[in-house]
């Protein structure tokens, strides 16, 4: 499949900036053992990767606004789309030297009633150490450079692998999450926890996991990720099956056989 004249622009500045990133990864590595630490150096490179793509965005889309990690919401004209952007999700991976981070960048159309935010369009999340790039637009399918992706065809619970985000250090529900946790971890082959919520999204689009969720999460953490489950034929809702543009709140994502199934056993469990 050909990329698209806008894949092409998001898919520019995102190698950009990973190439900062990749740079600065390597230096996170040797301030591990420095006195300092490397937290206040991975706020600069999250700062400067998310500089580069605002400019590089900015510069090949003029007048789309910006929902950005760092940044914040910054508007523009109301009848263009606008860019929600996560520069570098798994920042605590990042701080660690664990080698599992991505750039997430969607494109989200305007409401035509005016009131907000409505579909997303066109969806990228780059890997810069494994130089993945996982694209997708609406009605155009997912894919992982040059080839179409398509959501596991797995459809028993004993087979699959879920991943999910587990609560820390007063973010999230470990009482609600344990629940969850206690009523499907007996019933399937795994459950893992990578602490990048974009990628998890990409890989369950590209058939390594079969279902993800997690709670409490934020727009850019997910915007792409969602369009990629849906285009590459998987479902992603809230915990109540409600299908959104961007599920961040609450999101369950999976694939078409096990969506359901899952979110059954999640209803179950949260009513104990």
């Amino acid at each position: 499949m050909a990329l698209s004249a806008l894949i092409r622009v998001m898919e520019r500045a995102a190698r950009k900036a990973g190439q900062r990133l990749r740079r600065d990864f390597g230096e996170v590595e040797h301030l591990q053992v420095s006195r300092k630490g490397p937290a206040d150096f991975v706020t600069k490179a999250d700062q400067a990767s998310e500089r580069t793509l605002y400019d590089e965005l900015g510069k090949a889309r003029p007048g789309w606004g910006f929902l950005l990690e760092e940044g914040g919401d910054i508007p523009g004209d109301p009848d263009k789309p606008r860019w929600v952007i996560d520069p570098l999700d798994g920042t605590s991976n990042f701080i660690h030297g664990l080698p599992h981070f991505a750039i997430s960048i969607a494109a989200q159309e305007p409401r035509l009633d005016g009131k907000g935010w409505g579909e997303v369009t066109a969806a990228l999340v780059y890997q810069p150490l494994t130089d993945e790039s996982f694209w997708a637009e609406r009605s155009r399918g997912a894919w992982l450079q040059d080839r179409r992706l398509r959501v596991s065809s797995r459809r028993h619970l004993d087979e699959s692998l879920i991943a999910t985000g587990i609560p820390f250090a007063g973010y999230g529900d470990s009482a609600e999450w344990s629940k969850v946790y206690r009523a499907l971890a007996p019933q399937v082959a795994g459950i893992r926890r990578y602490g990048a919520a974009s990628l998890d999204l990409a890989w369950l689009a590209a058939g390594r996991f079969e279902a993800f969720w997690e709670k409490g999460l934020k727009p850019w953490d997910t915007a792409a990720g969602c369009l990629l489950v849906r285009e590459a034929g998987g479902f992603v809702s809230d915990w109540r099956g409600r299908s959104q543009p961007i599920c961040d709140a609450e999101v369950l994502a999976g694939n078409d056989a096990l969506h359901s199934r899952i979110h059954k056993i999640m209803i179950g469990a949260l009513k104990d």
